[in-house]
């Protein structure tokens, strides 16, 4: 079996289950509740056509389910049927002398028809198998596309950080050869400062000028 089909048991199953259910305890406290009144034979046919009418009209809601159709009167109708089967129970259990165990499952009807309206939603809104590989072909692509975006933005700012240490340092050791020839400079002007104030080349430069 495919894993769609896992997927629809998972959602018809407690649908059919709570519906056989339903109908089996709606046909006993039929059966029980109006035996005591009348024949129990017109008891069951009455359970029988209260179960009867309830499924005819499942059948037909899954019909046009099947067709892509929908028709409000039918789904009105089947809910009617879930109330008074509903309506039913809780009328035989508040009869008993312990209502409790009654009252508990008297909500079972409404409970299969809420499962059959959560499988058709399922079925409205379910894929193939070609259309949820698509769907993570897809999505996977996105994955791989945003990773690699992250990873060149990662790289790109990986080469800019090594960039701007690159321009760093060579600014640093440019400023620091400045530097030094700055302080030699300034070294050899004040050399050549002190030497043009010395005596002898003073006395140097008068005699070469007066020559």
């Amino acid at each position: 079996m495919t894993k769609p089909d896992f997927k629809k048991l998972a959602t018809v199953g407690p649908a059919v289950a709570m519906t056989a259910v339903s109908m089996v305890l709606t046909l006993a406290v039929v059966v029980m509740w109006l035996g005591g009144s009348m024949p129990w034979g017109v008891a069951l046919v009455v359970g029988v056509g209260l179960d009867g009418g309830w499924l005819a009209t499942l059948a037909y809601e899954r019909r046009l389910a099947r067709q892509g159709d929908h028709n409000n009167a039918v789904t009105g109708v089947g809910w009617g049927f879930g109330v008074v089967a509903t309506g039913v129970l809780v009328a035989h259990a508040l009869g008993e002398t312990s209502p409790g165990p009654w009252l508990a499952v008297a909500w079972l009807p409404l409970a299969a028809k809420a499962l059959w309206l959560v499988h058709g939603l399922w079925e409205r809104t379910a894929l193939t198998p070609q259309a949820l590989d698509r769907i993570a072909t897809i999505q996977q692509g996105a994955r791989d596309q945003a990773a690699i975006a992250r990873a060149e933005l990662r790289a790109e700012a990986g080469t800019e950080v090594t960039r701007l240490d690159a321009v760093t340092g060579a600014g640093k050791a440019v400023a620091g050869a400045q530097a030094t020839a700055a302080r030699r400079l300034a070294g050899a002007w004040s050399e050549l400062d002190g030497v043009r104030q010395g005596d002898g080349t003073g006395r140097a430069l008068t005699c070469v000028t007066e020559r």
